[in-house]
């Protein structure tokens, strides 16, 4: 009788995410390729897979793969955090990101991209929505298959005038086309249909993009009302709201990620419960770009109606860290504070949004979002033997959220490779980067323009 040898078996108390929210006490988790073999007791877990090299111990967590799913990964990550955070609303995009992007190479992005696919995935992202790539996204993939990450790639698409990579309507539609056939949907690294989004894209431009999504089986991205700018400009052009012209024009659908939709009235909120279209929501970036978040927040009533919803980092100018659980935290923060009342929202549904209902949200529940037989290995172990953790609570989602966060994660797994071992990334020489990224970040700076300071002196 042949005996089975699983690659890796992962042990700890087991935060499997399945539909009942199960934790095993003193688990594993058997994994086998790529795939997650069996969950169960640690012993039989043991006994039905003799002989397999084991990660964790009895004292750590294990959870599912975080996922991000709202990132920037390009440019911003060589300038991270240089950006003023005092500036009026619009001139962070027009008088900075915009002269860096225009500038930018196909090395910069790559590099840009792997230093925060590194940050992500040692914090326990294990999956990264691209929420547009302006100019090199085949270099994007390239950095997420040397991390060894699971993301989805966007070209930036727009047919607005000034902007950079903006086109005709025939050329951006061909051009998303063309990268979604060379990005197989199910590869650890896919490709979504993604335009700029706000008022940047015309109605023949949208149109085109939600059918060629819908006849490919791939998601739609764009952003959308993260400030009120977007309601008036498409008020004074259509007599609609963002999200009601859309649906009138039958783009919302279950496929559809909607980037930010901060600033949405209660007949935008209806439309994308009724139409399954999801939301990726962001709330640092909308604390430091000072966008209103907390005077109506829509994405608490989204999730109180059933809609889906999921969680972003957006760039490192806004929102600065890819920290999923800092994000998970200060959402149930603002769901509490916003509403008074903390019975509704807290950190367990916030964890949901990180895993499970995020996968769900991006269109990737049936490989990743939680730990059942079947699904991808992706693992994140967690150690609780350090002093944020003691004395151990009694239920660790609590002092995962609120206590300790990504500074405890130890080990990640994506489809059963093991990216990041005792804190550090196993698959780039992440020392050797350091020199290139500050030539890289200083040569980039000198060609854009922009002028970086510390609001205090430098003495």
């Amino acid at each position: 009788m042949a005996v089975a040898t699983a690659d890796w078996v992962i042990t700890g108390d087991i935060v499997t995410m399945d539909a009942e929210r199960t934790i095993v006490a003193d688990g594993a988790v058997a994994v086998t390729g790529s795939a997650i073999a069996a969950v169960g007791k640690a012993n039989d877990i043991r006994q039905q897979f003799p002989d397999s090299p084991e990660r964790g111990s009895p004292g750590s967590l294990v959870t599912p793969g975080f996922v991000n799913a709202h990132q920037h990964l390009t440019a911003d990550r060589l300038v991270a955090s240089a950006i003023p955070d005092d500036l009026p609303p619009g001139a962070a995009i027009f008088e900075w990101i915009v002269p860096v992007h225009e500038h930018v190479t196909g090395d910069d992005d790559e590099l840009s991209a792997t230093l925060g696919l590194i940050e992500a995935a040692t914090n326990g992202i294990t999956t990264t929505i691209d929420a547009g790539t302006v100019a090199h996204p085949d270099r994007v993939a390239q950095a997420m298959a040397a991390v060894g990450v699971r993301g989805a790639i966007g070209r930036w698409g727009s047919d607005a005038d000034g902007l950079p990579q903006s086109g005709p309507v025939d050329e951006v539609i061909d051009a998303q086309r063309d990268l979604l056939e060379r990005y197989p949907r199910g590869g650890l690294v896919e490709a979504s249909v993604t335009l700029v989004g706000h008022d940047l894209m015309s109605d023949e431009l949208i149109v085109a993009a939600a059918d060629l999504a819908r006849s490919t089986g791939r998601r739609l991205s764009f952003h959308l009302s993260p400030t009120p700018d977007d309601a008036t400009s498409y008020l004074e052009r259509t007599g609609h709201r963002p999200l009601i012209h859309l649906d009138r024009l039958g783009v919302l659908g279950p496929n559809v990620l909607v980037g930010h939709a901060v600033h949405i009235d209660d007949t935008e909120l209806e439309a994308l419960v009724s139409t399954g279209a999801a939301v990726a929501s962001c709330p640092w970036a909308y604390l430091r770009l000072g966008q209103g978040l907390t005077k109506q927040f829509a994405h608490l009533d989204l999730w109180r109606r059933g809609g889906q919803l999921a969680l972003g980092c957006d760039t490192e100018n806004a929102g600065d860290a890819i920290d999923g659980l800092r994000a998970a935290a200060l959402f149930a923060g603002l769901a509490k504070d916003t509403s008074a009342d903390p019975t509704t929202f807290g950190a367990h549904h916030a964890f949901e949004l990180l895993t499970i209902a995020g996968a769900e949200a991006v269109g990737m529940a049936d490989r990743i979002g939680s730990l059942e037989a079947g699904k991808a290995a992706d693992i994140v172990v967690i150690d609780r033997s350090g002093i944020p953790w003691q004395p151990p609570s009694p239920d660790p989602i609590l002092q995962l959220v609120w206590a300790s966060g990504s500074r405890s994660v130890t080990d990640v797994l994506i489809e059963g490779r093991l990216v990041v071992t005792d804190g550090r990334c196993t698959t780039v020489d992440v020392d050797s980067l350091q020199a290139e990224a500050r030539l890289a970040a200083r040569s980039l700076i000198e060609r854009s323009g922009i002028q970086p300071r510390s609001l205090w002196p430098l003495r």
